[in-house]
C-alpha cells in the first residue's frame, strides 16, 4: 500500500471532519451569552464614525444630512414639495459631487448604487420623478439608479419586496423609501410601527447603508402621522421637515428638527420653468428684507392655541397688562422672535373673539377656554 496516498486520504478524512464541525457550530443557535458577546463594545475597541453619505456646504466646513448605517426621516403636510427635495437627495449621491451649490454626495466608490421607492405615485408620476433625477445630474439612464414603483402591491408585498431589493443590491449605498407609513395597515398600531422601525435599523447596519424615508405630518399640527411618526423619529439620525412658506407658495423650506450631528442651515428651493428643484440663492436676504412683522392671520390656529396654552400653564387666570406681558413672553421663547405690546394685544382680541380666551365680565381676568376647531392639541 503506497504510504503517500494514505497519508492524502486520512488528511482529506480530516478536512471534511473540521468542515462539519465548523459547519455545526455554525447553524447551532448562538446562546444569549454569546449574542451579548457580539454586542459588547468596549473602550479599548477602535470604532471608526460612520461614513457620510450626502452633506450640506456651509460657510464653515458642512453638516451631514445622512451617514452610512443610519436613516433619516423628511416630513412635511401634504404636497410641500418632499418628493422634490427627495429628487434633490438623490441625484446629490448619484453625482457624488457638488449639486445646486449647497450639497455634495459622498458615497464611497464600492457603495454607489441607489434605490428609490415610491409607494404612492403611479407609473407616470414616479417616472417623472426620474426624469427630473436625470435632468439633474445631466444623465439619461443613471447607471447606479434603480426606480420601483410600489403603489399597487399591499403593505406586507412592499415590506417584502423592499428587504428583498435591500439584501439582494451588490454595491448598495443609499435608499429611499417614498411613503413609508404603506408597509403598514396603521400608523397608529404600536407593534407595526416598532417592527418598521427595527427593520430600518437592522438593515442599515448589516447592509452598511443609508436609508431615506418620508412621512406626512398631521393635519392640524406639525408632528409627524401616527405612533410609526412617533417611532422613527425617536430613531432617526436626522429629521427634516418640508413646509411651504405662508408667504410665498412657490417656495418650500427645509428645517433640521433634530439631528444627532452638527445641525444643517435652513434652505429654501423653488420650482424652475424646466419643472427642477432649484435653490432660492437669496433667501435669507428676501426673509430679512420683508420684514417679519408678526401678523397673526399669517399663524395657523392651532400654533395661536399652544402660545395660549404656554401662558396658562401655570396660571388659571390672568389679567389683561399681565397677559399681554405673558404672551410676548411666550412668542419670544417659542419663536426666538420679540413681539411688540400692540401685535401681543391684537392676538389677545383675535383669541378672544374665538373663544379661546374667557372673560366673565368687563375688567375681569382672562382663562383659558377651549379649542373649537376639534383638533387634538
Amino acid at each position: 500500500m503506497d504510504k503517500n496516498k494514505t497519508n492524502i486520504g486520512i488528511h482529506e478524512v480530516q478536512n471534511e471532519v473540521e468542515d462539519l464541525i465548523m459547519d455545526i457550530a455554525r447553524s447551532r443557535p448562538k446562546s444569549l451569552s454569546e449574542k451579548l458577546q457580539d454586542l459588547e463594545i468596549k473602550a479599548t475597541e477602535e470604532i471608526l464614525p460612520p461614513q457620510s453619505a450626502w452633506e450640506q456646504l456651509q460657510e464653515n466646513g458642512s453638516a451631514v444630512l445622512g451617514t452610512l448605517g443610519n436613516f433619516s426621516l423628511i416630513i412635511g403636510k401634504a404636497k410641500s414639495r418632499k418628493s422634490f427635495f427627495v429628487n434633490i437627495a438623490i441625484s446629490a449621491v448619484l453625482k457624488n459631487d457638488m449639486l445646486l451649490n449647497q450639497f455634495t454626495g459622498c458615497l464611497p466608490t464600492d457603495k454607489r448604487k441607489v434605490i428609490y421607492f415610491d409607494t404612492e405615485q403611479g407609473k407616470y408620476h414616479v417616472q417623472l420623478s426620474l426624469k427630473r433625477i436625470c435632468a439633474q445630474i445631466g444623465s439619461d439612464i443613471p447607471k447606479d439608479l434603480k426606480v420601483y414603483g410600489l403603489r399597487s402591491k399591499t403593505p406586507s408585498e412592499r415590506l417584502e419586496l423592499i428587504e428583498y431589493a435591500i439584501c439582494n443590491t451588490p454595491n448598495l449605498g443609499f435608499v429611499v423609501i417614498d411613503g413609508i407609513k404603506d408597509l403598514v395597515t396603521s400608523i397608529n398600531d404600536e407593534a407595526e410601527a416598532t417592527k418598521i422601525a427595527s427593520k430600518l435599523l437592522k438593515w442599515t447596519e448589516e447592509q452598511n447603508i443609508h436609508i431615506v424615508t418620508v412621512l406626512h405630518q398631521n393635519k392640524s399640527d406639525n408632528n409627524a402621522r401616527g405612533h410609526i411618526g412617533t417611532e422613527l423619529i425617536n430613531k432617526a439620525e436626522t429629521v427634516l421637515s418640508v413646509t411651504k412658506k405662508e408667504q410665498d407658495k412657490n417656495i418650500s423650506v427645509v428645517e433640521a428638527q433634530q439631528c444627532r450631528n452638527k445641525e444643517p442651515e435652513p434652505f429654501a428651493f423653488e420650482i424652475d420653468e424646466d419643472g427642477l428643484p432649484t435653490i432660492v440663492e437669496n433667501y435669507k436676504i428676501r426673509s430679512e428684507t420683508r420684514g417679519d412683522r408678526f401678523n397673526f392671520k399669517d399663524m395657523e390656529d392651532f400654533k395661536k392655541f399652544q402660545l395660549l396654552r404656554d401662558v396658562f400653564s401655570n396660571e388659571e387666570s390672568i389679567r389683561y397688562s399681565e397677559l399681554v406681558k405673558q404672551i410676548k413672553l411666550a412668542y419670544n421663547k417659542q419663536f426666538k422672535s420679540n413681539l411688540g405690546d400692540n401685535r401681543s394685544k391684537e392676538l389677545i382680541t383675535y383669541c378672544k373673539n374665538q373663544d379661546w380666551l374667557k372673560q366673565e365680565k368687563r375688567n375681569a381676568p382672562y382663562t383659558l377656554g377651549r379649542f373649537n376647531n376639534n383638533i387634538e392639541i
